[in-house]
């Protein structure tokens, strides 16, 4: 990746925000932790995977290496939404996990949440969403991080486009996001940079976040798949207390 200009660091802020993978290459290095966000469905997934006690291992999206990766781990592997079985119960799909028997160990790969989570190095990986939104931002003030010296970035990861693979901003991502910037400058993190004030502000202007993210893209696409039920998951506003956080290997729940 070319050299990160000085301006898109977004210093000295406590707070930061950017999109997909290339804004965590941008803001991981230097920071407290990352925290990534994806909504529909990557980071809901592995706070409801967590919740039942099940070690998330993120991975970049499936192929035969994804399953040589399981097998070495000595983890379950993750399938399409629509490839769920008896045998293989485990999926992207945060209301098929809730149903499925809960794996020890479970490879779950995404093209954008789990990407990421995979390619960050060095700091902690936190996997935030709209269920766990509050409890994140009290365990990361808990430690001290979210200020100039110990700043947090926060990484919406965003879909991406049918047949491109190009970065498609979501916005369930963007709230999700702005949802873990206000909860952390309500603990007293801070200062937010303008990137992660602006989501905060879009976050806390919504009246109705779960009818929003129901009627928005990403929302309506799982909805006509037939995967409606996901939705309503993503969208249990703060329902849980789960902190899972990656320091090199797998999602497990900090605040236990």
């Amino acid at each position: 990746m070319p050299q990160i200009a000085e301006w898109a660091r977004q210093r000295p802020w406590g707070v930061r925000l950017e999109w997909g993978s290339a804004g965590a290459m941008a803001l991981g290095p230097g920071s407290a932790c990352v925290v990534v966000v994806d909504v529909l469905s990557f980071t809901t997934s592995v706070s409801v995977a967590v919740e039942a006690g099940t070690h998330v291992l993120p991975y970049p999206w499936r192929d035969d290496a994804a399953a040589e990766f399981a097998a070495r781990q000595g983890a379950a592997l993750a399938v399409g939404r629509r490839a769920v079985s008896e045998q293989q119960p485990w999926s992207l799909s945060p209301a098929a996990l809730r149903r499925a028997p809960a794996a020890e160990r479970l490879v779950l790969p995404s093209p954008n949440g789990s990407a990421i989570a995979a390619a960050v190095s060095g700091v902690p990986v936190v996997a935030a969403c709209l269920r766990n939104a509050g409890a994140v931002a009290r365990w990361i003030a808990g430690q001290g991080w979210g200020t100039g010296r110990e700043p947090v970035a926060v990484i919406a990861a965003g879909e991406q486009w049918p047949g491109g693979g190009e970065l498609r901003p979501a916005v369930e991502d963007w709230l999700g996001a702005g949802a873990i910037a206000a909860a952390l400058a309500r603990n007293g993190a801070g200062p937010l940079s303008a990137e992660a004030h602006a989501a905060a502000v879009a976050y806390d202007a919504i009246a109705d976040v779960a009818a929003l993210i129901r009627d928005c893209a990403s929302g309506r696409e799982l909805t006509e798949g037939g995967f409606a039920q996901d939705v309503a998951v993503a969208t249990e506003l703060d329902s849980s207390a789960v902190v899972p956080v990656s320091t090199g290997g797998a999602f497990v729940d900090a605040a236990r």
